[in-house]
């Protein structure tokens, strides 16, 4: 006989207490997207604010490009959002939002004092590289590579700041990686959030989709350090 109910795995999402009303309802909203849009790839999931406003902006030639533009941009931001969570730090909002200046933005970052500051500001590339699999496993490339890094909306300039005075940046990379790497599925859930949403992502919402999407027996591991 088929038994009614939830199974013994499935997790129960409940409200967050520290959101005001109007986040608690953002929240339900995602959520029921997310979970409507399951079975869909993250091309398919995007929102159509965000490729309208790529699009009429100017920032695309017709609507394809600008949707996977919007699916990398998000992936990239959501990386910037996992590695703030993950490693204790606050901001205030997250946008796939493109610009003049910027394709996406995570807003108000407060890393100061954080010893690893500079994960964060390599998130975001790190975070396409597990969107589309192509992590460079050999050093020699990737120090080439970090050579030719050197905007990226100042994240390039961030990261070697952050890492002072060590100033090794490649051991730096590889420790964000071992770090992030584990926690794809949460940027993709997260990235995902800010594809189906028309609006930006405050703190408080962003770390209830992030919590949603860690493991019910999670264990808190923490790579070796960089030297």
């Amino acid at each position: 006989m088929a038994r009614h109910g939830r199974s013994r795995r499935q997790r129960v999402l409940r409200p967050h207490p520290a959101l005001t009303p109007a986040q608690q309802r953002q929240l339900s909203a995602i959520r029921q997207e997310l979970t409507r849009l399951v079975r869909y790839d993250d091309e398919s999931v995007v929102n159509d604010a965000w490729i309208r406003q790529r699009y009429d902006g100017g920032f695309a030639a017709t609507y394809m490009p600008a949707r996977k533009a919007a699916v990398l941009t998000a992936w990239h931001e959501a990386g910037h959002v996992v590695a703030a969570l993950a490693t204790g730090s606050r901001f205030s909002s997250a946008s796939i939002r493109h610009g003049s200046s910027s394709e996406g933005r995570v807003h108000a970052i407060a890393a100061a004092g954080n010893p690893d500051a500079f994960v964060i500001h390599a998130a975001g590339q790190i975070a396409e590289c597990l969107y589309n699999w192509s992590m460079l496993d050999d050093d020699a490339q990737l120090i080439d590579w970090l050579k030719t890094w050197r905007d990226d909306g100042g994240d390039a300039k961030h990261f070697r700041a952050a890492i002072r005075p060590r100033s090794d940046e490649l051991a730096a990379w590889r420790y964000s990686e071992r770090l992030l790497t584990p926690l794809r599925l949460q940027i993709r859930h997260l990235a995902r959030a800010m594809l189906v949403h028309p609006r930006y992502l405050p703190y408080e919402v962003a770390k209830a989709l992030y919590q949603d999407s860690k493991p019910a027996s999670e264990s808190s591991t923490t790579p070796a350090p960089a030297s």
